[in-house]
This record gives structure tokens, C-alpha cells and sequence, in this order.
């Protein structure tokens, strides 16, 4: 039996129907390029055939570039069981943070994070320490956590690249228990949806019944999940409205019939191939016509479940039944999972008239995704929990359904502590703006939208007019004495979003930094 190579990539697009349905729009671009092929044959006329050709060719590439997406951003997924443990170890790993092509976002599912009433009423008060872990190795890349959303101990957080603040719009979250009858949030999942340059995303962190006989209730729960969980926005009021959807965390699937000697030998000998057939969410996928709609990369990394703790070893335990009886290891399995399912488009009724149908599709796929995942695996390194972290790196290809940020702002002239500075915004398109938006002033590298040196209120009397330059003074007693890279940014309280960045500049460290002691006078090019 041949052991297992690398993955091949996965790929999968908006521009094409579900798999029974193909697009009709590729094959209208098909005929056009066979169109011009004959063309060429055909022809007697030079003339003639320059003319068609031309049409033809002109026809071909506007569908070209119809379907084709322009830009393209990196996605970095993880998801993990920390097992109530607490995150004393490097993230630098888990987060790949020398990957190229470098990453634009970051999302991060935990499961059985702590929630002791204790703990779960301090982590309300300030950050979890987990996403203490995360904020701090990624502010100093750039990035900024967006926004988080935690039940008990799911939590799920996400970080973008600064640049992409301004284009990251109408984000919100949800929950869903579905512990003991719905009433408990031990078991559940949470959502973050948002729109990433006009197109929708939604990421659901999942943890769903454990143990072995529990795989129908699992898909129902998840089911359960999808239906009842909803959105204030009119055009993707549930999750699968949304473009694209990530379902991902420890879903509990196991990997049946198979007896623990059987396991242990096809993981150690690399054959993981042999255990596919019975792992649960494979066989329920081919019974579920919704979960066909998920997509997966092949499992070509260990079962992720379960460890020792603080080894590479799998269950050496022999837990006890509740008459006090020695019971069985847990076998390894597969629990923990990344998925993704691209909208499909709406299949064509017999009513409508091909006009109707050709107009349909080609208004759906004017602005296309493609998904492609580059990576699917494991991280070993990790053991403070009984699971393995996974992780899963996508591809994101798009045509971006706007690019100009909804407000502009600037600072104007030399900043410094020593003098009062003046700043300048306008509203470039009109989106719910309030007189209780503010600008905050942010040092490069900053964690959240919360995470700002100082603050000024947006003008109190009136909503500005679109493109009208408001000027806005900065009192030189709230700008930092000391000099750095700072960003002004636009913060919209309807939105709950960072609406608009500037460039970085420069703030001069003060005359009042050196008499004060903050920093090392220099006389003469020497410090004193």
C-alpha cells in the first residue's frame, strides 16, 4: 500500500452551480473562443476575418473579464480544543507569521476555553488570555482583531491586516447553545459574518455532542445551527445567504467500526487512507444533501484526538466508568475540523424563459470567489491540550465589489505635543454616520479599535454633506509626548467599525518630553 503524498490544492468557485449544473456562462465563453477559431479557418477575406476576429475576441474577453476575480487575499484558518489549559506557549507557529505569500486575515476558533464563573466574569472585564496571546503577536505584524464573539469557552476572534479595516463592513456576531436541550453553552456554535470588500463571509466556530454514537445528533445540531441562527441584514439574514461560508472547530466526528489496535497501526504505518471510509462526517456527507454542500481538504494529517498531554502520544489513560470499573482508551479520531461551502446558485424553475435565466447568472457571477485551499494539516508542536491544533490556509481570489474607503481623513501639518494639532475628514459616501462617531489616534501596531492614545468627537451640531472637507482641532495635551508612527482613524459607532484609516505620519517628540525627563536631551550631539 502506497503512503500518502501532499495534498493537492482544493479549489472552488462561485462562477459555477452546484456540481449537477454547470455554468452557462462558460460555456457561452467556450463557443465564443470556437467561434473564432473557425474564424480563422474559414475566412477567405483578410479583411472579413480581421473584423470578426475583433468581435469575437472582444465578445470573449469582456466575459473573460467578467469571471476572472482581480485581487486576491490569503486566509489563515485554526481551530483548537485548549482543553481548559492556558496559553503558555509561542504562537508564532500555530500562526505561520513568516508565511509568503503573507496573510490578510486571521481566524481563530477555541473550544473549552476556561469558564469558571470566576474566570468567565474577569475575561468579560478585559481579554481573555488567549486573546492576550493572539493580539500580541499579531499587532506587531499589523494586524487588528476586528471583533470576537465568545459563549462559555467557544470563542472565536478575528484579526485583518490594517489596510483592510476601511473595506471590512457590517460585522456581526451570534451564538447558538445546543448543550443540555438548547439551555446550555457548553455546546454550541458562534458566527462573525461581515462584508470584506462588498463580499459576504461568514465563519461558524462549532462544538458539537461528543462521543461515539452521537454522529446523527452532531449533524443535527449543526443543522440546528445553521436554521435558527440569523443576522440583522436584509440580504444574508442567515448563514448560508452568505458567499462563503467556514464551518469549522471540534465537530466530534469519530472514525467507526474500527477496533484501536486497527487505528493505531494505519496512523503509525502513515496509511490514513484506510480510516477515511469510516470516519463519521465523511459517511454522514454522503447521506446529507446540506452537508454535500461543504467542501473539505483530504485528511492527510493524524487524527487530531486524543493525546497525552504534553506528548505526541495518543490516550494512554484508562478512565473509569461510573460503577469505579477500568474503562476503554479513547481511540484517535479526526474531531477536529475546517470546511467551507461556496453559495450555490439557484437552480433555474421551468417557468422562466432562457432570457430570464441567462440574466439571472451572469448578475450572480459579476462579482465571483474563488476559494482555493493551500494548506490542511496539523500542528504536533502543541500539547498542552488533549486535541492538536488545525490549520487551514485558503486562498481568497475576488472581484471586489468596492474599493474607496466611506470616510477620508488626514492630519494636517506638524503634530507634536508642543503645540495643538488640527485634522481633517470627509465622508466620501453616504452610510449610517452619527454625531457620537469619533477619530481616534492609533500608534502603529495597535490591537483593537479600542486600543487608541486619544480620541476626538466627530462635529456635534450637524451629519456632514458627502465630500465636505470638516477641519477638527486636537488638543496638544492629549497628543503623546514622545514621537512615533501614529494613524488617525475614522470610528463609526453604528457600524461598530474603523470606517476610514489615514496614512501613518510622524508625531515629534516634545520639548516638554526632554524637560520632563521622558528622553535624553541632546547638547551638542550628545545626549545629556
Amino acid at each position: 500500500m502506497e503512503l500518502l503524498t501532499d495534498s493537492p490544492r482544493v479549489r472552488s468557485d462561485s462562477t459555477s452551480s452546484s456540481a449537477s449544473q454547470g455554468s452557462k456562462s462558460k460555456t457561452v465563453l467556450r463557443q465564443r473562443l470556437s467561434q473564432l477559431l473557425t474564424c480563422i479557418e474559414d475566412m477567405s477575406s483578410d479583411d472579413e476575418a480581421s473584423e470578426e476576429v475583433s468581435r469575437t475576441l472582444e465578445e470573449a474577453f469582456q466575459l473573460c473579464g467578467r469571471f476572472i476575480p482581480t485581487d486576491a487575499f490569503r486566509l489563515h484558518i485554526v481551530t483548537w480544543n485548549v482543553a481548559t489549559a492556558e496559553p503558555s506557549e509561542d504562537a508564532t507557529s500555530l500562526l505561520q507569521l513568516d508565511a509568503q505569500p503573507p496573510t490578510d486575515i486571521y481566524v481563530i476558533g477555541l473550544q473549552e476555553v476556561n469558564a469558571t464563573p470566576v474566570r468567565f466574569i474577569t475575561d468579560l472585564i478585559s481579554e481573555d488570555s488567549w486573546s492576550h496571546v493572539f493580539m500580541n503577536s499579531l499587532a506587531p505584524r499589523g494586524f487588528v482583531k476586528v471583533t470576537s464573539v465568545r459563549m462559555q469557552g467557544l470563542l472565536l476572534l478575528l484579526f485583518a491586516k490594517q489596510i483592510h479595516l476601511p473595506y471590512i463592513r457590517n460585522i456581526q456576531t451570534t451564538y447558538t447553545r445546543t448543550g443540555v436541550f438548547g439551555y446550555w453553552g457548553n455546546k454550541g456554535g458562534v458566527s462573525v459574518r461581515f462584508s470584506f470588500y462588498g463580499q459576504m463571509l461568514c465563519f461558524l466556530n462549532c462544538h458539537l455532542a461528543a462521543h461515539m454514537n452521537n454522529a446523527l445528533q452532531r449533524v443535527d445540531e449543526f443543522e440546528y445551527i445553521l436554521e435558527t441562527q440569523d443576522f440583522d441584514i436584509y440580504d444574508t439574514p442567515q448563514i448560508r445567504d452568505h458567499k462563503v461560508v467556514f464551518w469549522f472547530g471540534d465537530l466530534n466526528f469519530r472514525i467507526a467500526d474500527h477496533g484501536l489496535h486497527f487505528l493505531r497501526s494505519s496512523i503509525n504505518s502513515g496509511r490514513l487512507n484506510l480510516l477515511w471510509g469510516k470516519d463519521q462526517l465523511i459517511m454522514m456527507k454522503k447521506k446529507e444533501a446540506f452537508l454535500q454542500e461543504f467542501e473539505e481538504g483530504p485528511l492527510n494529517f493524524k487524527p487530531t484526538y486524543k493525546f497525552d498531554r504534553n506528548s505526541d502520544t495518543y490516550d494512554t489513560s484508562t478512565p473509569k466508568t461510573w460503577l469505579g470499573l477500568n474503562g476503554k482508551k479513547r481511540k484517535p479520531a479526526w474531531t477536529d475540523r475546517i470546511l467551507w461551502r461556496i453559495k450555490p446558485k439557484p437552480l433555474p424553475s421551468e417557468d422562466d424563459d432562457e432570457k430570464a435565466s441567462t440574466s439571472t447568472d451572469e448578475e450572480q457571477d459579476e462579482y465571483p470567489v474563488l476559494v482555493t485551499q493551500d494548506k490542511y494539516t496539523s500542528d504536533m508542536s502543541y500539547g498542552v491540550s488533549d486535541h492538536k491544533p488545525v490549520i487551514a490556509t485558503f486562498s481568497l481570489e475576488l472581484r471586489k465589489v468596492f474599493d474607496t474607503p466611506l470616510v477620508r481623513v488626514s492630519p494636517v501639518g506638524i503634530w507634536s505635543a508642543d503645540q495643538d494639532a488640527l485634522l481633517t475628514y470627509s465622508v466620501l459616501e453616504d452610510f449610517m454616520s452619527s454625531t457620537w462617531d469619533w477619530i481616534g489616534l492609533y500608534k502603529v501596531g495597535f490591537k483593537t479599535a479600542s486600543d487608541y492614545e486619544t480620541f476626538v468627537w466627530v462635529r456635534e451640531n450637524e451629519l456632514p454633506e458627502i465630500n465636505e472637507v470638516i477641519q477638527i482641532s486636537v488638543d496638544k495635551g492629549q497628543i503623546p509626548l514622545l514621537g512615533g508612527q501614529y494613524v488617525l482613524g475614522y470610528y463609526s459607532t453604528n457600524m461598530q467599525s474603523i470606517t476610514g484609516l489615514s496614512d501613518s505620519f510622524q508625531i515629534l517628540e516634545s520639548k516638554r518630553a526632554v524637560m520632563e525627563g521622558l528622553v535624553p536631551e541632546d547638547i551638542n550631539g550628545v545626549n545629556k
